[in-house]
């Protein structure tokens, strides 16, 4: 799985932010990467 593979996947629907941010956790996007998806900041479960 690659950068363009869960944009495209978010983009088109298939997939909403948690599942993006899954792909941070399991090291497949950057943080960085998640924010140009997303549009958010990526912030780790559980952090207020």
């Amino acid at each position: 799985m690659t950068y363009e593979t869960v944009k495209k996947n978010y983009d088109n629907s298939l997939w909403n932010r948690k599942m993006v941010k899954v792909a941070v956790v399991k090291g497949v996007i950057t943080p960085e990467e998640y924010k140009k998806i997303t549009g958010e900041k990526y912030e780790k479960e559980g952090t207020v």
